[in-house]
């Protein structure tokens, strides 16, 4: 029964790749709700990297210290950080009920904090007091849901994290991380970049939200990679998009009349980088000839935007937990260690690629 309520570093063992088949991670946050997002969470379907890039330490349900627990006769939660009105959330959520029903979890309670900490902390609180035995946490930062993870320790309930990162102790504050390699995406999308420009001319980043670890790392490996393989393009302006398509357009179009010269943009989501077309457009240049764009994310506007001739690249991440979430649950709670981080492989579309693959998007 689902209840909705309204108020390259690690992988998993073999098996896991193998039962789980759909990926992780992303970032998105906006107010637009024009998207194709598909609905079929069995949709271009992924899986954690091989155990040889694995490092860290693992959990089991021993060390963790909580008690063993039958999904199908379960109560389960999951907390979503933002509003559902990008397909990178509604992919998300979509997918863990999706494969809750699947595999017979008896009741799932999802929660939306609506990009708000406080919300989602008591959201988290509020499903522990209905019960919940297992949680799925979609966290809105890096830091601040020290209360939540407190009163869930304190029931000894599990808490596995998804897409961002949390500052907290793996093991103890929560048994694993589901994600993707932010660093490694961010490198992708700089080799992107060069491929499309030649390594040279004049880019700017549109920054993810601040406070959680994609954003910091998805800028890190684009700023690093660039400086060490293409010299001759120069970085000259770094600013916050906010994950969100309205906001993205907004900064591209100041920066496009503050640096006239932007040969280049790197959005570190898909709804930015969209938001960047429109106003690459607006100001009579062409998106994609006159300013090449790549992202991050993989939505099927993007993708179609590449086919259109208006984008360069999509570095995907993954938004379909569903399977690769409930797979590491039944795992941990058969006894296996679970390692501190689950990395998922991620596809990248360009112009050589999206018309035959349009479809994987979500």
């Amino acid at each position: 029964m689902m209840i909705q309520r309204r108020p390259r570093t690690l992988a998993v063992a073999c098996v896991l790749a193998a039962t789980a088949t759909l990926a992780v991670s992303g970032c998105s946050k906006s107010e637009s709700s024009d998207n194709n997002a598909s609905s079929d969470s069995s949709q271009a379907a992924q899986a954690a990297e091989t155990p040889e890039s694995s490092s860290g330490s693992g959990c089991s349900l021993q060390s963790y210290g909580a008690p063993k627990l039958d999904l199908k006769n379960a109560v389960v939660g999951f907390s979503q950080s933002e509003k559902e009105a990008n397909p990178f959330r509604i992919a998300e959520t979509q997918s863990i009920k999706d494969e809750a029903k699947k595999i017979g979890v008896k009741k799932l309670l999802t929660t939306n904090a609506q990009s708000q900490l406080s919300k989602q902390i008591s959201d988290i609180q509020d499903m522990l007091a209905q019960g919940a035995q297992f949680l799925i946490v979609a966290p809105l930062n890096s830091d601040g849901l020290e209360p939540a993870l407190k009163a869930a320790a304190a029931k000894k309930v599990p808490v596995l994290t998804v897409d961002r990162k949390l500052n907290a102790t793996a093991c103890k504050d929560y048994v694993a991380f589901l994600g993707s390699d932010f660093v490694e995406q961010g490198k992708r999308a700089a080799d992107a970049m060069i491929k499309a420009t030649g390594g040279k001319g004049k880019v700017a980043i549109l920054l993810g939200s601040s406070g959680n670890n994609v954003t910091t790392d998805r800028t890190k490996g684009f700023v690093d990679q660039l400086k060490a393989e293409a010299p001759d393009m120069e970085i000259v302006a770094q600013q916050t998009g906010e994950f969100a398509r309205d906001k993205g357009q907004q900064v591209t179009e100041q920066l496009i009349q503050s640096k006239p010269g932007i040969t280049a943009i790197y959005a570190e989501n898909d709804e930015m980088g969209l938001g960047a077309v429109t106003a690459v457009k607006a100001a009579g240049k062409k998106p994609g000839k006159d300013i090449k764009i790549v992202s991050v994310d993989g939505t099927r506007n993007a993708v179609q935007a590449i086919v259109n001739g208006e984008y360069n690249a999509v570095i995907e991440s993954n938004p379909r937990f569903g399977p690769l979430a409930f797979a590491t649950a039944q795992k941990f709670y058969g006894g296996e260690e679970i390692p501190e981080n689950v990395i998922i492989s991620d596809r990248a579309y360009d112009e050589s690629n999206a018309k035959s693959t349009v479809g994987n998007a979500f």
